[in-house]
């Protein structure tokens, strides 16, 4: 394994920006096509397995969503792995900005990638790993 670390981001992006883009134009069957048969997603509703729960997640998500990332880390884990670390600000046309962390992987399937594992935390605290109240 001989991989450096722009053709990872490019990899990862090559993904990322089909899902945004299917994300922004309120897609969720396309949205869904980005994700392999079995993949495990969490939103910040309950868990779901395989592409019908994530289309039905999006499905759910009101028009006029919109998906803005920013990539803070990517790892090449094998030939068929990428993990990635993310930041998304999540906008909205009626109410505030939800800005999430999310943890995906991807995993070549056939010739192209897909996103396997997708996990977003939203953290209300300082992210420098201290607590904001003090020891």
């Amino acid at each position: 394994m001989n991989h450096n670390t722009e053709d990872t981001e490019t990899l990862l992006r090559g993904v990322l920006d089909g899902w945004k883009a299917a994300v922004d134009k309120h897609q969720p069957d396309q949205v869904a096509a980005h994700f392999t048969h079995d993949a495990i997603f969490q939103g910040l509703h309950p868990y779901s397995v395989g592409r019908p729960g994530i289309a039905a997640y999006y499905d759910s998500q009101p028009p006029g969503l919109s998906a803005d990332y920013r990539v803070l880390a990517t790892r090449r884990l094998s030939d068929d792995l990428i993990l990635g670390y993310l930041n998304v600000d999540f906008s909205f046309t009626d109410r505030p900005t939800v800005n999430v962390y999310l943890s995906i992987l991807l995993k070549r399937a056939g010739t192209g990638w897909a996103i396997a594992f997708y996990q977003v935390s939203k953290l209300d605290q300082d992210t420098t790993g201290e607590d904001p109240a003090g020891p």
